[in-house]
């Protein structure tokens, strides 16, 4: 049977992924695995909850819903933030120029499994 850990190795091998990090709400990482890119994992970890408390306050006041993921652009890649469970959360960092579409179709279709594992 799989464990986190396994799921957060098999989503780091997505092309182009560099990090991949299952955290909790309060941005204390569960499970990580990093590719080599020099990413601060705790470091990283403890912004994201402040990233998903800002998406989930826009989804409110513009009549969108709940938060369930966000893809974020920056100049050197991008950063893949979803919401795994009510206690957890899923950042996936990927090189620039990568097409996520994959990433994002598999996070979307094992959420529910991911969430299990915890």
């Amino acid at each position: 049977m799989a464990n986190i850990q396994d799921v957060v190795t098999a989503l780091a091998q997505h092309q182009g992924v560099e990090t991949a990090i299952v955290l909790g709400r309060d941005g204390l990482p569960i499970a990580s695995r990093a590719n080599n890119n020099g990413a601060d994992i705790d470091g990283v970890a403890a912004l994201v909850p402040s990233v998903v408390d800002a998406c989930r306050k826009l989804g409110v006041a513009s009549n969108r819903g709940d938060f369930n993921a966000s893809v974020l652009d920056f100049g050197t890649g991008t950063a893949v933030v979803s919401s795994i469970s009510n206690d957890s959360l899923l950042l996936v960092l990927v090189q620039a120029g990568t097409n996520v579409g994959a990433l994002l179709h598999d996070i979307g279709r094992y959420r529910a499994a991911i969430a299990g594992l915890l």
